[in-house]
């Protein structure tokens, strides 16, 4: 699997987050003030030096003033698009590779340590 950080789709996402920060007509100085957090913050993710993850996804749409689930829901349409103009090469073995959907992870006491 690739790494999701250098994917198109994540690319989407920086592309989705930075469109949805001027349309809240913030700065990015003014984005790391609503959350708590250094300037260099939010430079970081936006040029994909650094990693979103969901909770701060869900923080930064928040203080944008966007609906998390609804931000989500239009990637996850963009990821269709960007899915057909950059398919992956082998499908068929990707889709093998994937455990299946039912998969638990083994109990505490049969796991090696």
């Amino acid at each position: 699997m690739r790494k999701s950080i250098h994917s198109p789709e994540y690319e989407t996402v920086l592309r989705v987050l930075v469109a949805l920060r001027h349309k809240a007509g913030l700065t990015q100085r003014e984005l790391a003030r609503a959350l708590g957090r250094e300037h260099s913050f939010v430079w970081r993710i936006e040029t994909g030096e650094r990693r979103l993850d969901v909770v701060e996804f869900f923080w930064v749409c928040q203080a944008l003033g966007q609906d998390a689930r609804e931000v989500y829901n239009g990637l996850v349409e963009e990821f269709g698009v960007v899915a057909r103009a950059y398919p992956v090469r082998d499908a068929a073995a990707r889709k093998a590779a994937e455990p299946p959907l039912s998969y638990a992870l083994p109990s505490r006491a049969t796991r090696r340590l």
